[in-house]
């Protein structure tokens, strides 16, 4: 079975710099035991402290309105709501949805069942569009990119984190493919490896894990 981040996925087949096809997943069958993931609940502090520095530093300095795409049970948003900002998440499943607006009960967040590539946020704009191991999934990725770009405002950016899992058969979307689909939106791209920070993950990793933070 493909993994990814220690967890089964679904992957996109084909077109626009696609990753490898994977086996399908029931993500609402898959809630109950989604936050286990040292990475995914974030329940560890030294976990959780370490994602949250890295967003904080990938998020705008001052608070602001973040859409967060396939926010699965909203750990990242609760992260970027717990900095100051307005947090809008989409996400495919209802059980994951769920999850996520009862552990942001309080906090500055929305939550809309919807398709991360094209998220039903009508003509709103964002500061932010944080985006955790979901573009490789997609069928047509630059297309992905170039809509939620369009979700920006002025100076907004982009944050991108991705990889490529396995050795036999990997899937995912390295970052020079990556940052080559994001060249003919001529902002300006930064790359960060996370593949050597064990703290992000719970644990050390050797495969290739990053985020592309991108701004217009």
């Amino acid at each position: 079975m493909v993994k990814h981040g220690d967890r089964p996925v679904t992957a996109g087949a084909g077109g626009d710099g696609a990753g490898s096809a994977a086996p399908r997943v029931d993500w609402d069958a898959e809630a109950a035991a989604f936050d286990d993931e040292p990475d995914h609940g974030l329940r560890d502090t030294d976990v959780r402290r370490a994602w949250s520095g890295r967003l904080r530093s990938w998020l705008p300095a001052r608070a602001g309105d973040v859409l967060d795409l396939g926010c699965g049970t909203g750990s990242l948003s609760l992260l970027a709501a717990e900095q100051g900002h307005s947090v809008t998440g989409v996400d495919l499943s209802p059980v994951m949805l769920e999850r996520a607006r009862a552990k942001l009960a309080g906090h500055d967040a929305v939550f809309l069942p919807g398709d991360a590539a094209v998220p039903p946020v009508g003509e709103r704009r964002f500061d932010a569009v944080l985006v955790r191991h979901v573009l490789w999934t997609l069928p047509g990725p630059g297309r992905a990119l170039r809509h939620w770009r369009g979700l920006l405002r002025p100076a907004g950016r982009l944050i991108l984190v991705e990889g490529v899992w396995g050795s036999i058969a990997p899937v995912g979307i390295p970052a020079d493919r990556l940052t080559a689909l994001l060249a003919p939106l001529a902002g300006q791209a930064r790359v960060e490896r996370l593949s050597d920070d064990p703290a992000l993950w719970g644990r050390a990793v050797d495969d290739e894990r990053y985020a592309v933070v991108w701004t217009q």
